[in-house]
């Protein structure tokens, strides 16, 4: 599996995870390919710093020594690393921008799935921004400002507009694959400090082949420009 680097230095690397690999081995199926294996292979020991979905593709940041793996998880931890992903989702909302604010709850049923749970959870925001409307599709930009696990698609799915086949949080998965043949989610953009004199690194990841061929089958009938 040819796995892209978007920048590399003694102390960061960063990739373009492709989707369907794993970022740390399965607990279940340890023989199966993940990243931080697949790389070390070429660029020696590396610290996994966050994760990203099996199905999720886009930028993904390792650590290459000790030092740097706590410099970004402190920064991780205080909320200092801004993420960008971009998505596409079932349904067109009638609203430009929304914040979703809804407590969940991590591996909250039978099949550890991520719900909303007003009782027993923990406070969660995620922005959302629409970026281009399509006849019953959405491409949107979603920004969490908390970092739970399926954050973004069980907060969409809640409001009503999941993300496009999510085996786990679109009961109608299988309508929608005629646009992709995998979860519709794409770590866009990560900004976060680098170790040395804490210079501010922002990287992208462009839309995988198949994440743009997606959008290449929808038909955009409006344009919404955030303002920023």
């Amino acid at each position: 599996m040819n796995i892209d680097i978007i920048f590399s230095d003694p102390d960061v690397l960063a990739i373009d995870k492709p989707s369907g690999l794993l970022t740390i081995p399965d607990g279940y199926h340890p023989d199966l390919p993940c990243a931080i294996h697949l790389l070390q292979e070429s660029q020696g020991q590396l610290w996994v710093v966050h994760r990203l979905d099996k199905e999720t593709s886009g930028v993904l940041l390792f650590a290459r020594n000790a030092y740097t793996h706590k410099f970004l998880n402190e920064q991780f931890q205080n909320r200092q690393v801004q993420k960008i992903y971009r998505a596409i989702i079932a349904g067109t909302p009638d609203w430009d921008r929304q914040a979703i604010d809804l407590p969940l709850k991590v591996n909250g049923d039978r099949k550890h799935r991520t719900r909303v749970n007003m009782a027993d959870s923990k406070p969660a925001q995620t922005d959302i921004t629409v970026m281009t409307r399509f006849p019953g599709y959405t491409l949107i930009e979603a920004r969490p400002h908390t970092g739970y696990t399926h954050q973004i698609r069980a907060h969409l799915a809640a409001m009503g507009f999941p993300i496009v086949c999510d085996p786990l949080y679109d009961q109608h998965a299988s309508d929608h694959a005629h646009i992709l043949s995998r979860l519709g989610l794409h770590a866009f953009q990560i900004s976060f400090l680098l170790p040395d004199f804490a210079v501010p690194m922002t990287l992208i990841a462009p839309y995988s082949d198949d994440f743009q061929a997606g959008l290449n089958r929808l038909a955009p009938v409006k344009v919404n420009k955030p303002t920023e």
